[in-house]
């Protein structure tokens, strides 16, 4: 994280030029240390190479065109229309013009949606690394969240295809899924809420009959987001199955069958939400829809966990790049805006206020990124808890620290002119999609946990990323007593059946010490190689801050806290040395 310096100096400053700035025309990418610091740390240099131009661009457009045509779509949302001008019932979806451009930029120039099942995409002979692609979410998101739903279904729901389906059906959808040719482009959605099964799927109702050489639909879908895309998944009963997650099947539902005529459902209503306005979200009723069965029948649950768990990890990097953007907001302001005869900055309960801001940015960044790496090298147990975990934890802080940044902006924050309100509408569906916060709590602790013991393979991650001279011996030391106290709690937790009301605690203990040991381990090897050191300072913050309690009466000296800040918003790059003087102090 770098200081956005106010682009006028304060004591010049009459009439509208006393409005705090914003991030307008600002490169998301440029003025972002921190993800080019860790891409930098973890990719190859020739991928760093490679992509940093097109981040770049993204970067640019994230300020410019691209958060103009978001906050227009917000404006302008979806409609649904019943039936043509004929009078046939078929029903379709009309979007804003700035909804298709910004289609355009996701799909057609960035090739987001195929970064990962494809070879190729922006020049690269192979697969994309996966935190490129999440990179690229993380710099999207930062001016528009709604589209990125449909980007990510499109993504998941091919490798579901690749995954499962029979070579016919993967000859007949995977190329219009993976092109960047907008006219031929096959988008993809998951219809997976009913009335009874949200969260427990295992209630799930829609029927599956047996015709031919497919398979017919009967029910609704409660709540189908990216409602008219040209191919869904979703889950159904088939006829005579069992009842629970064991009856469930996985089906491929297209829009257009082959002759070209509409498939038998319809969709009934768009949902009016209170955020992700520009992305159409709606009930669906299905009349005999044809679908295709994929894999095996009563596997459907199983498969279609392969989905979830990479958009939650999707989710996590939509998170930290929502907060970055809220984040550089607060900045502006804080540099930017003068009051009783002081920049905000320069006020110690604002800088309170920006730190926390600043670490759960932080947190969320280095955690996904961890999980990223862990499903690039195929470390299927230490990905099975990152996953939930940054899922979890950085999209609960996503609503606070949205709410924070409005309340930096003040009044100007509550109203739609700026991007604030839209960012916290944004934040709030975070905690709903892909699972609730305790559904994931459960996942952490109940089953990563306590049936598959993935926290171990976690720890001995993280006491390898410690074992360097580069963090002090005495702070090294605390962060391995704290990675053993997490593994140690979470795992009692889990051995308790009267523990459940500590799910959450625990996967929050488990979140915060990953965080800190992991950027512990980033700013050693940044520094060690010459580079900025700062992530340890925010690793000890993350201590201070989000795992110990203050005294309520003890009075704070804000001085070590001072200094601390002061580095984290320099321009300059933090020494290991002066990591090293402060962690002392």
């Amino acid at each position: 994280m770098n200081m956005i310096p106010a682009r006028k100096d304060w004591a010049e400053q009459t009439g509208s030029d006393l409005i705090a700035h914003d991030c307008q025309n600002l490169n998301f990418w440029n003025i972002d240390r921190s993800i080019r610091d860790v891409l930098e740390l973890y990719l190859s240099p020739e991928a760093f190479a490679h992509f940093a131009p097109h981040l770049e661009r993204l970067g640019q457009m994230g300020g410019g065109i691209l958060n103009e045509l978001a906050m227009t779509a917000d404006k302008h949302g979806p409609v649904l229309h019943y039936r043509d001008r004929f009078g046939r019932d078929q029903d379709w979806v009309e979007y804003h013009p700035a909804y298709r451009r910004m289609e355009d930029i996701a799909y057609g120039q960035f090739g987001m949606h195929a970064m990962s099942r494809r070879e190729g995409v922006l020049g690269w002979s192979d697969i994309v690394p996966p935190l490129v692609k999440y990179a690229f979410n993380y710099l999207f998101a930062q001016s528009e969240f709604g589209l990125l739903c449909p980007v990510s279904a499109t993504d998941t729901c091919a490798l579901l295809i690749q995954n499962y389906a029979s070579e016919e059906l993967k000859r007949r959808y995977l190329p219009g899924m993976l092109t960047q040719d907008m006219d031929g482009l096959l988008r993809g959605a998951q219809f997976m809420t009913e009335k009874a099964g949200g969260s427990d799927i295992s209630r799930s109702a829609l029927t599956a009959r047996r015709s031919g050489d497919h398979w017919e639909l009967w029910g609704d879908k409660w709540f189908c987001s990216c409602a008219d895309s040209e191919v869904v998944l979703l889950l159904a009963r088939c006829e005579d199955a069992s009842k629970g997650n064991a009856g469930l099947s996985l089906f491929l539902m297209p829009r257009t069958l082959d002759d070209g005529t509409r498939n038998r459902y319809r969709l009934v209503r768009l949902k009016d939400k209170l955020g992700s306005r520009s992305m159409a979200s709606g009930e669906a009723i299905m009349e005999g829809a044809v679908a295709f069965l994929l894999g095996e029948p009563g596997r459907g649950l199983k498969q279609m966990m392969d989905q979830v768990n990479l958009c939650r990890l999707s989710h996590g990097f939509r998170a930290a790049g929502m907060m970055r953007r809220c984040l550089n907001e607060a900045l502006q302001v804080a540099n930017s805006r003068v009051v009783f005869e002081r920049r905000v900055v320069d006020h110690a309960l604002a800088r309170r206020q920006l730190l926390k801001l600043i670490l759960p940015t932080e947190q969320a960044l280095s955690v996904g990124s961890a999980a990223a790496m862990a499903l690039a090298n195929g470390d299927t147990e230490t990905l099975r808890i990152l996953t939930p975990l940054v899922k979890y934890r950085a999209c609960r802080d996503n609503v606070k620290v949205a709410t924070g940044a409005m309340e930096m902006r003040g009044g100007n924050g509550f109203i739609e002119d700026w991007s604030n309100a839209k960012l916290v509408r944004d934040a709030h569906l975070g905690v709903l999609w892909e699972g609730t916060s305790s559904v994931n709590a459960i996942d952490i602790v109940r089953r990563a946990v306590g049936k598959e013991r993935s926290h171990l393979a976690l720890a001995n991650d993280l006491h390898a990323r410690l074992d360097t001279n580069a963090i002090p011996g005495q702070f090294r030391g605390e962060l391995n007593v704290l990675v053993d106290r997490a593994v140690e709690f979470v795992d009692k937790v889990a051995a308790d059946p009267a523990a459940e009301s500590s799910y959450r605690k625990a996967a929050s203990a488990l979140y915060h010490v990953t965080s800190a040991a992991l950027m512990a381990s980033e700013g050693a090897r940044l520094g060690t190689a010459g580079k900025d050191a700062r992530r340890l300072l925010m690793a000890r913050l993350v201590i201070d801050h989000r795992l110990e309690r203050d005294d309520p009466f003890r009075i704070s000296n804000g001085e070590r806290e001072a200094e601390i800040f002061a580095c984290l918003q320099s321009e300059d790059v933090v020494s290991l040395e002066r990591v090293s003087q402060l962690l002392a102090a």
